[in-house]
């Protein structure tokens, strides 16, 4: 729980950092970079909480086998989103480094594993957002 609530905290804390980035780069460019940013934003965001959900179901997955699945499935649909908006290089690739540690925890899941290593993907999550606030 303690970690979640940590967890929490920092995608707190980073949501406000891009939010005053988001407001400060609206002031000195045009509105389609702003609109770029915030929709990045909003989808590490989106992201973020879906690594936090993907998380707790790797926790329960005794309980509910199919909620990794659906954590899985949400991070791949936010990460479509965000390849779909974006032609910056760097955030193209963090988007292709989080697909890649989502596809290898879904491999591991396939084999059997019941506690795959997520760190991959929280790791690939974190250089998103980023990628997204610079």
């Amino acid at each position: 729980m303690a970690t979640s609530r940590r967890r929490r905290s920092r995608i707190a804390i980073a949501a406000a950092a891009v939010a005053a980035v988001v407001l400060t780069t609206g002031l000195t460019t045009g509105c389609d970079a702003v609109n770029k940013a915030l929709d990045c934003v909003q989808t590490a965001e989106a992201i973020a909480d879906s690594v936090t959900e993907l998380q707790q179901a790797v926790e329960g997955a005794a309980n509910d086998p199919t909620q990794l699945e659906e954590s899985l499935n949400s991070i791949d649909k936010n990460l479509d989103k965000i390849g779909d908006k974006t032609d910056d290089a760097d955030v193209n690739k963090a988007v292709d480094d989080l697909q890649q540690a989502v596809t290898n925890v879904r491999d591991a899941v396939k084999n059997g594993d019941e506690t795959p290593d997520i760190s991959p993907v929280t790791d690939a999550a974190g250089e998103l957002t980023k990628v997204c606030t610079s």
